[in-house]
C-alpha cells in the first residue's frame, strides 16, 4: 500500500514540474507568435548569393 502513496507522490511532483515548464514557457515568450511556424513552408527563401571567380 506504501507504494500507491509513493507512486501519487511522484506523479503529483512531475505534474507539478510540467506545470512550471509550461508557465517558464510562456514567460519566455515560446508562443508568441503562432502564425508564422504555419505559412514558412510557403514562403520563398531569398537565394544564396554565389561568389563565382
Amino acid at each position: 500500500m506504501s507504494i500507491i502513496y509513493f507512486l501519487i507522490g511522484c506523479s503529483v511532483l512531475l505534474a507539478l514540474l510540467f506545470l512550471l515548464a509550461f508557465f517558464w514557457a510562456q514567460r519566455s515568450g515560446q508562443n508568441d507568435d503562432l502564425y508564422t511556424p504555419s505559412v514558412r513552408i510557403l514562403l520563398d527563401d531569398e537565394p544564396e548569393p554565389h561568389d563565382k571567380k
